[in-house]
């Protein structure tokens, strides 16, 4: 089979567990392809050749012998490097939590089980602290639509990896964007899933507790809408360790038709910079529903749009700086006002099934020092990119990002569906009604790639 590491990883899982490729050729053709590619990108870091070949001789034994095997048995995969995968180098970015793991985050070893070879771990900034993928250790990861260009962050080094066709999948982190913005960024598809949907285990493990218990979480990045379903699937649920995490089923939903949409769109938000082509192409979105029969209001909540923003800087500052500057009572008032918000966007989507909206500020731009960003013509504080985010990160909502087309220069735009706590599937339905109508166009192979 030709071109194998431009197959959906859905494709790719069964042909495997039918016995039209085996897992050796597989982990070869992604090898060479990493090794054809990477160099220009920058994106895999970490990379285990040599285990990750014994590992596909296993599987392909395994198989030959008639052992029950996985749903995702000999494929390989990537994982963003702040999750813990033994015996392999984790650094967050940074000296500070340099080390080599000694035993799986959860999200890995269910992806072990689920008969996975993980291969190595993908690039990120230094703590997974910026909308660029760089850091000390191992220097930049590059945009595979334009070199010059960033992937995005925290999750960089992953969607430029899946983009670029170097793994069929990867796990990623958000909590300001870190998922949506890099997927966005580099063409490809990313589920930001509902707050405690996914353990948190092994993920950024710190010497000291997990500082992080709100906000966070890991998600998915892959180029179809089927492939971060199958992903997201195997990794749902308590572990018995993140207690946070709630047994809230994880079902398939049919596809869901434009026409039986109700759908609130938003080309903007109150304080948050917005390019046009962002805005312009969720407007065109709107339109397509809106003439499949679906019903599309340009409408958001009534709410303090500032004081969410605020609330959400805070929060963020709490969760992420030194805990000597921030009281209890302090993190108490913040989560009883996130409480409020949570409430109001319950109440918005009792009338909406989904919230259409930008996944960036912009397209990707240019390697920059991170002190301003050009948004047409205008230079707004680098920073404020990531107030788009607050409104979902805040309040804990799932998000499904997909590709958009691409803007006059060539690069992918890509816009984000927002739904209720749990509607995760739901997202994933109304996205794929999107692209069978012929509304949102997919999934496309990066310029570097061959055809």
């Amino acid at each position: 089979m030709n071109n194998i590491q431009a197959l959906s990883l859905v494709d790719l899982s069964r042909a495997l567990a039918v016995g039209d490729l085996v897992a050796t050729e597989v982990v070869d053709a992604y090898l060479d392809h990493i090794a054809h590619h990477n160099e220009s990108l920058n994106a895999v870091v970490s990379l285990d050749e040599e285990g990750a070949r014994t590992r596909a001789v296993a599987a392909d034994k395994a198989w030959a012998e008639g052992k029950p095997v996985g749903p995702l048995h000999g494929v390989p995969l990537t994982l963003k490097d702040a999750h813990d995968v033994a015996g392999l180098r984790t650094t967050v970015g940074t000296a500070d939590l340099d080390q080599v793991a000694e035993i799986d985050s959860t999200v890995a070893a269910r992806l072990r089980e689920a008969g996975a070879n993980l291969i190595g771990h993908t690039n990120v900034p230094a703590w997974l602290a910026d909308y660029q993928s760089a850091n000390a250790i191992f220097g930049r990861t590059n945009n595979p639509w334009d070199l010059d260009r960033t992937s995005g962050g925290s999750s960089g080094g992953a969607a430029a990896a899946v983009a670029a066709e170097l793994t069929p999948g990867d796990f990623g982190s958000d909590l300001s964007g870190s998922l949506r913005q890099p997927a966005a960024f580099c063409g490809v598809y990313s589920l930001k899933p509902t707050e405690h949907r996914v353990p948190l285990t092994g993920f950024l493990r710190t010497p000291g507790p997990r500082p992080v218990r709100v906000m966070a979480c890991v998600g998915p990045i892959a180029r179809s809408l089927d492939d971060l379903e199958l992903l997201i699937s195997i990794v749902v649920g308590p572990d018995g360790y993140d207690a946070e995490v709630s047994p809230v089923p994880f079902d398939h939903r049919p596809e869901v038709s434009p026409g039986a949409l109700r759908l609130a769109v938003a080309p903007t938000l109150p304080g948050a910079p917005i390019a046009a082509v962002l805005s312009d192409t969720v407007r065109e979105f709107a339109k397509g529903v809106s003439d499949g029969g679906g019903q599309v209001a340009e409408e958001l909540p009534d709410l303090n749009w500032r004081g969410q923003l605020e609330l959400f800087g805070d929060l963020l500052n709490t969760l992420t700086g030194s805990p000597e500057n921030h009281g209890l009572n302090d993190y108490l008032t913040a989560l009883h006002q996130r409480d409020i918000l949570i409430a109001t966007w319950d109440a918005f989507f009792q009338d909406h099934d989904a919230l259409l909206m930008p996944a960036a500020a912009t397209v990707a731009f240019p390697h920059s020092d991170g002190d301003s960003l050009d948004i047409d013509g205008q230079r707004v504080p680098y920073y404020q990119q990531g107030f788009l985010y607050a409104l979902s990160s805040l309040t804990g909502l799932p998000a499904v990002t997909i590709p958009a087309g691409l803007d006059s220069a060539g690069l992918p735009v890509g816009l984000q569906l927002v739904g209720p706590r749990w509607s995760d599937t739901t997202l994933l339905a109304i996205a794929r009604g999107l692209e069978s109508s012929g509304i949102a166009p997919g999934y496309r192979r990066p310029p570097m790639l061959p055809a």
